[in-house]
């Protein structure tokens, strides 16, 4: 099948195809430059408005996109029901509203839109944490609800203190005979950490887990505006995610959309007068905009979260996903210079770089008040990429190069560190060369090899192991959606079948430590792990998949590096975390144990990866599974 450059959605999310899987091919001119739609311009910014968006430009609009709907063939492989003549089955898509959860419900901790609260015993979450603006006293007296000043030291405490209780209890993180999610999570924020909640496992699995719903609740902060950076967004459902009271606040969308995607996004922004669209450059074919991030405006500082998920109900719903969130930041007394509230880890300078470098006004008003902020608490590294053929000292601030710079300046080499596996988890692959010397051995193994100032011992000692891990056939058909959730992993036919040599180095999903064997990997990990995979030398959690669009190709002698894509993660480094021995102990069970003098990082899959064996086969999106029915009764059927 031709691989363009179009967009496809299903319940399963969205994606360009070709994006990173045939990058070197050439575009389609057929499907990569359809007219474009009255009123909607491929600028750097839109703004919603009334008189861009009248009833006949919003027809228009859906006429194109059902004509397009007809000439292009679907990219979303159906599953089918396992019958005598299977049928393609219907469901809805990402955009689909969702039923608004009952008011009763209240904003209580992963109070998710489409499950009942958890009923008799076991230690269920009880979801009846509650902000409100009125609470009633003993007596019948109302209270006001604290001001800005009280919520604000509330927030710090949860922030940056663990509550006595837990400390007292750490294997089943019980206060009072009472599971608290606060306090569990509490627990967790010793690196602010955390994987979202899966539908479908256990609560004790789920304890330390977030869905959106707990991210934008007032729990959280007194939102005033937002920021929402995302590749997949469905605007419905993510209005329904905030709370009532939040969702009229301002709310930029950073988005990748072109032409009728776009189109279809101004649709969808219209109902809502607060939203404004910020459109990404995109000047590089295939790329696209992959960066998973939220700015959040409180009344009491302000917040930044990076995480893997799509702003679709699917990406939050029974996947395995991951979230860095920020502590609270505090704002700047007036007449601050620009060069405070910086971090050790420089973690504002280049978040700011990151926002300076889509080029857009729309992202002014975010850079002032990251600008405005103290920021000095943050521990991680912020590793990004963004578009363009970078030269000169510029090439270093992004892709792979940014984080070979980083471990080079920041970390510390160990002994045999040649022993020390480098370990790459991710949803979805690119093609990367004939051979394993193209690139992925070469340039970004190197990248990932780097461990300290010395740099010779690639050279000139035995290389590093490198584990992959990507999920099998049988990962996704014995998952908890089954072949439809294959559907976030779109590994094509025609890339696999160009590097026949990558299956050597896989490793299937495994993650019995957090319970989310079944619950399919969209979070993408990278580490090094010791021998006995008992500790690590760093950790990273990013948006980058394993493919030269997001994280670069060196050209020209290696001149400069070509990157295609926006992506963002975080990379955790021992020593800005006060670990002497400059390593994290590795998590070897579900609990966590406060009374632990070191705290094991929370690595969210089993170690050792265990390879793949002789009959397992790397998940492929595009290709027919009919020889076994997956957990819902259906075969893999692509049209």
């Amino acid at each position: 099948m031709r691989r363009g450059v179009d967009k496809t959605e299903s319940q399963h999310g969205k994606w360009t195809l070709s994006s990173s899987d045939e990058e070197d091919a050439e575009p389609n001119p057929t499907v990569s430059a359809p007219g474009r739609m009255d009123g909607v311009s491929d600028s750097d910014e839109t703004v919603i408005d009334d008189e861009e968006f009248d009833s006949s430009i919003v027809g228009r609009s859906k006429a194109a996109a059902e004509t397009m709907e007809r000439l292009l063939p679907s990219a979303q492989p159906p599953a089918r029901a396992l019958t005598g003549n299977p049928v393609k089955s219907q469901r809805p898509s990402p955009s689909a509203k969702r039923p608004t959860p009952p008011s009763e419900l209240g904003w209580g901790v992963s109070s998710s839109d489409e499950e009942p609260e958890t009923k008799g015993g076991g230690g269920g979450i009880k979801q009846e944490v509650r902000v409100k603006e009125e609470r009633v006293r003993e007596g019948g007296v109302k209270e006001e609800s604290p001001g800005p000043t009280a919520k604000r030291r509330r927030l710090e405490e949860w922030d940056h203190r663990i509550s006595p209780e837990v400390a007292g209890n750490s294997e089943t993180g019980m206060a009072g005979g009472t599971l608290d999610k606060w306090d569990l999570l509490g627990k967790a924020q010793n690196f602010s950490f955390y994987l979202t909640r899966v539908s479908g496992i256990s609560a004790k699995n789920n304890a330390c887990a977030l869905h959106i719903k707990d991210i934008l609740s007032p729990l959280f902060g007194t939102i005033t505006a937002s920021a929402q950076f995302n590749y997949c967004i469905d605007i419905p459902w993510l209005m329904e995610q905030y709370p009532e009271e939040f969702r009229t606040k301002p709310l930029l969308i950073v988005h990748g959309e072109q032409r009728l995607a776009k189109a279809h996004l101004h649709e969808e922004a219209h109902p809502y007068p607060n939203v404004r669209l910020c459109q990404a450059k995109l000047e590089i074919a295939y790329g696209t905009h992959h960066t998973k991030m939220m700015l959040l405006l409180y009344e009491e500082g302000f917040r930044v979260v990076i995480h893997t998920s799509n702003l679709i109900h699917d990406d939050w719903h029974q996947k395995t996903q991951g979230i860095w969130l920020s502590p609270l930041y505090p704002r700047l007394p007036d007449g601050s210079p620009e060069t405070a509230g910086e971090s050790a880890t420089k973690f504002k300078r280049d978040l700011i770089d990151y926002l300076v470098s889509y080029r857009s006004t729309g992202l002014n008003e975010w850079i002032g008040h990251i600008k405005q902020h103290d920021l000095s608490l943050t521990r991680v590294h912020l590793i990004g990429s963004t578009p363009g053929r970078h030269q000169g000292n510029e090439k270093q601030r992004w892709g792979h190069l940014k984080l070979r710079k980083v471990l080079s300046n920041c970390s510390s080499s160990v002994a045999n560190q040649e022993s020390w596996p480098l370990i790459g988890q991710f949803s979805s692959i690119g093609s990367l060369g004939g051979d394993e010397t193209k690139w992925l051995c070469s340039e970004f193994k190197e990248s990932l090899a780097t461990l300290g100032p010395d740099q010779r011992q690639f050279v000139s000692l035995k290389p590093a192991p490198l584990h992959l891990v990507y999920p099998t056939v049988e990962n996704v058909r014995t998952s908890l959606e089954g072949y439809p959730g294959g559907g976030s992993l779109p590994y094509a036919i025609d890339t696999a079948q160009k590097q026949p040599w990558l299956p050597t180095f896989m490793h299937r999903w495994s993650a019995e430590v957090t319970g989310r064997s079944r619950a399919l990997p969209h979070i993408k990990t990278y580490m090094r792990a010791s021998p006995d995979f008992g500790e690590l030398a760093w950790f990273l959690v990013t948006s980058a998949n394993l493919s030269k669009a997001a994280w670069g190709t060196l050209e020209k002698n290696g001149i400069q590096l070509m990157i295609r894509s926006y992506e963002l993660g975080v990379l955790y480094l021992p020593e800005a975390f006060g670990m002497e021995s400059g390593r994290f102990l590795v998590r070897r069970g579900p609990s966590l144990d406060c009374k632990a003098s070191v705290m094991p990082f929370p690595v969210p899959y089993d170690l050792p990866p265990q390879r793949y064996g002789n009959r397992d086969r790397p998940w492929i999106w595009n290709i027919p599974y009919l020889h076994a029915p997956d957990t819902h009764g259906n075969v893999w059927a692509p049209s």
